[in-house]
């Protein structure tokens, strides 16, 4: 995708009529063109910002990076909200699948634990923390004051069996109100007591079932956790990155499509323009290849494509290039001699820019370029 050789201003022979029968119908006609030249270069610039943008996206993409210009119209709209919305959408499937994995998982431990927690009640020494401690009917007045957070066994299997979503949703949860159960009772408690010991022998069965039976399976489910997690995020960015890709290629691929029907106003432009061109003169064609032989190697094959465009057979081989002036229709020649010119100008600011004594030298091309244009008028043909 490129716009090598397309013009970036009016076809030069607009200027190179042959004036000697000129009428109201031809000075319509030259206007005609000069509009349709300048809505064509509004359209070429546009093309060559948005060949840019797509080139900097593919650039970015190849790296591993979803990078957008700042302020860039690189996407149409409908394709980023198009490209959002899957994304998000499989972002959800995504999501969803891996939620209820996860609480299937969580539902089969929650499962061991509730027969770990069934032994512990069913101990000999568990009574006292069946029920919620009676404060009032015991007198433990102070009993608020030393302990902030009460919990008992019944509180526990209510709050596993809650269906209103009140319920735990971690393994880990269940195990601290358990262990909150037992140091409640040996904080209030002295130790030495028989509720300290109760509650004591029973943490110590808890921990040992703990250990032994759910806590590896709790590391294993964490670490599996993550793992998805990490994967999960390892996809969405791939997800991301390819819907920027199609998005782009979409996009690249309308650009085309606009450049074709640029080419082919372009051609149709050309037709209009070259019956209207007069033929170069000896000496203009010999300042022409002067010149062409002048240019820098990347100028030179700027102009090469100027050739190939009304020459599809042209082919430059080798180190040097032979161009056959005399074989150059006019619309040719008077597009390499604009182009040269352009060049040339080009060249003489950077000259300028540089040089130390800028100021002198600019004056003396604006008197030169003055003198030109003076002997230019008188023998205009």
């Amino acid at each position: 995708m490129t716009t090598a050789g397309l013009p970036t201003s009016e076809p030069s022979c607009l200027g190179q009529y042959d004036h000697t029968e000129e009428n109201a119908s031809v000075r319509e006609s030259r206007a005609e063109i000069r509009k349709q030249v300048e809505e064509l270069t509004v359209s070429i610039q546009e093309m060559e910002r948005k060949v840019t943008e797509v080139t900097y996206m593919r650039g970015s993409l190849s790296k591993g990076r979803v990078l957008l210009p700042k302020g860039a119209s690189n996407l149409k709209e409908r394709d980023k909200e198009k490209s959002g919305i899957n994304v998000k959408k499989q972002q959800q499937i995504e999501l969803a699948r891996r939620e209820a994995a996860y609480n299937k998982r969580m539902a089969e431990l929650m499962r061991q634990f509730g027969t770990i927690l069934r032994q512990i009640t069913s101990h000999k020494w568990a009574w006292p923390f069946m029920k919620p401690v009676d404060v009032e009917g015991l007198q433990l007045h102070d009993y608020y004051d030393v302990i902030k957070k009460p919990m008992d066994f019944g509180t526990i299997r209510n709050r596993m069996d809650a269906k209103d979503g009140s319920g735990y949703k971690h393994v880990q949860e269940i195990c601290d109100d358990l262990r909150l159960v037992f140091a409640n009772a040996m904080t209030y408690n002295q130790e030495g007591t028989d509720v300290h010991v109760m509650a004591r022998t029973l943490s110590e069965k808890f921990e040992d079932k703990w250990k032994s039976v759910l806590e590896p399976k709790m590391l294993e489910e964490d670490a599996k956790r993550r793992q998805e997690e990490l994967e999960a995020q390892s996809r969405e960015i791939e997800a991301v990155q390819l819907a920027e890709e199609a998005a782009t290629e979409r996009f690249a691929v309308d650009l085309n499509r606009q450049l074709d029907e640029i080419n082919m106003q372009l051609e149709v432009l050309r037709q209009q323009v070259t019956p209207q061109c007069r033929m170069m003169s000896t000496e203009e064609k010999r300042q022409l290849g002067q010149s062409l032989s002048q240019l820098t190697p990347e100028d030179l094959a700027k102009a090469i494509q100027i050739i190939a465009q009304k020459n599809p057979d042209f082919r430059a081989t080798g180190d040097e290039v032979e161009v056959d002036i005399d074989a150059q229709d006019a619309s040719t020649l008077w597009r390499l001699q604009h182009f040269v010119k352009a060049v040339m100008i080009s060249q003489n600011k950077n000259l300028i820019a540089k040089s130390p004594s800028a100021g002198k030298i600019k004056r003396e091309i604006s008197d030169m370029l003055g003198k030109g244009k003076k002997r230019s008028r008188k023998s205009s043909p």
